[in-house]
C-alpha cells in the first residue's frame, strides 16, 4: 500500500488529479461508479492510472462487526481502574466492551456495583468506547423481582444483549429441559424490556452428554430461538468442537461469540489469534451464516495477547 500511495504522490499534476478524482469516487459509491461510469472512465484509459492497490483497498470490508472484547480478562483492575484499563484497550483498536455485571459478579467487579447503569454507561463512553452486551449471572436474571431491576439496569446501561453466563447445564437431560424452559422466560421478559436474550457455554455444555449428545445441542434444541440467542465460545475447539461447524448446522442461532486461541503443541496455551489452531478465515466467512452481530476477544488466562488479537483482526478481516 505504501508503494501504492507513493506512486500516486510521484505522478504529474494532471495524472495526480485524475487519479485521485476517481479513487473518490469509488470509495464514496464503487457499485455506482463501476456500474454507471465504467465504460466511458475504461474508454478514456482513467480506470489504468490507478493502482492496484488503491482499487483493492475499497474491497477490505473487514468483519463489519465493532472490535470488542470481554471485561473478565482485566477483572484484576477493571473494577479499581475502569477508565485508565478502558483507554488502554480503546488505543488497541477495541472498540466494544461486554461488561461483567457487577452486582451479579462481585468480587473484583463489586467497585463498580455503585454505579447506575446510565453512570456506567458515560465511564465507557467518555473512555473511548461502547458497549452492547453484558454478562449476568443465572441466579440473577431468574428471580422476576431481580430480572426487572436488571432489565432496567441494562436499558440504562445501553444494551443490546443481556447474555446469560451459564447455568443450563444439569445432572438430567429433564432438568437441561427444565432449565431451558427458564431460560425461555428471561427472553421474553428481556425481549420485552426491549432487548436480546443470550446463552454463553461453556466448554462443558460440550463435555457433558446424554446419550452420545453434547448438552448444548439439546439446549439449541429447547430453547426458543425467537427469545434466546446464543453467544458461542470459541474454547469449545479445545473439545474438538469449531463454532463455524454450529453456525452452519443451526443459522441465526448466534448473536456473539467469545474469541479464543491455543498454541497447537499445547491446547491450555492462549496465545494471539492466527498463530493458533482456530481457522479464523473460515470462522469469519460463516459468521453472518450464524446470525454473528458482535465479537469480543477473551483471553483471559494470558491478558499479554490482547494487543496482538487487536491487530490481527484489523489487519487480516
Amino acid at each position: 500500500m505504501d508503494r501504492e500511495l507513493h506512486r500516486v504522490r510521484s505522478m504529474n499534476g494532471k495524472e495526480k488529479e485524475i487519479t485521485l478524482f476517481c479513487i473518490n469516487l469509488i470509495i464514496m459509491n464503487r457499485r455506482s461508479f463501476l456500474g454507471n461510469a465504467a465504460a466511458g472512465v475504461a474508454g478514456s484509459g482513467f480506470l489504468s492510472l490507478i493502482p492496484a492497490g488503491l482499487l483493492a483497498m475499497e474491497k477490505r470490508k473487514g468483519i463489519n462487526m465493532p472490535l470488542g472484547f470481554q471485561s473478565y480478562v482485566y477483572r484484576d483492575v477493571i473494577g479499581q481502574k475502569p477508565e485508565e484499563t478502558m483507554k488502554r484497550l480503546a488505543s488497541y483498536g477495541y472498540q466494544n466492551i461486554e461488561w461483567c455485571s457487577p452486582k451479579g459478579y462481585q468480587g473484583p467487579f463489586a467497585p463498580l456495583a455503585k454505579y447506575s447503569g446510565k453512570e456506567l454507561k458515560k465511564i465507557t463512553n467518555d473512555s473511548g468506547l461502547q458497549t452492547t452486551s453484558c454478562h449476568f449471572t443465572w441466579k440473577e436474571i431468574t428471580d422476576d423481582t431481580s430480572l426487572v431491576e436488571r432489565i432496567e439496569f441494562a436499558n440504562q446501561l445501553g444494551l443490546k444483549n443481556m447474555v446469560c453466563s451459564g447455568g443450563l447445564s444439569a445432572k438430567t437431560e429433564d432438568e437441561v429441559k427444565k432449565r431451558c424452559d427458564q431460560m425461555n422466560h428471561v427472553g421474553d421478559m428481556v425481549r420485552k424490556g426491549g432487548m436480546i436474550a443470550g446463552y454463553h457455554n461453556h466448554n462443558g455444555e460440550f463435555d457433558e452428554k446424554f446419550n452420545g449428545r453434547p448438552q448444548y445441542d439439546i439446549m439449541l434444541e429447547h430453547l426458543n430461538p425467537s427469545l434466546v440467542k446464543m453467544q458461542f465460545q470459541v474454547a469449545a475447539i479445545t473439545s474438538g468442537y469449531k463454532a463455524q461447524d454450529y453456525f452452519r448446522k443451526f443459522p441465526g442461532r448466534f448473536i456473539s461469540a467469545h474469541l479464543q486461541d491455543y498454541d497447537p503443541s499445547d491446547h491450555k496455551k492462549e496465545v494471539v489469534m492466527g498463530t493458533g489452531i482456530v481457522d479464523w478465515k473460515d470462522f469469519f466467512e460463516v459468521a453472518k451464516v450464524g446470525g454473528l452481530k458482535y465479537i469480543f476477544v477473551e483471553m483471559e488466562s494470558d491478558p499479554t495477547v490482547m494487543q496482538g488479537c487487536a491487530n490481527y483482526i484489523k489487519n487480516s478481516f
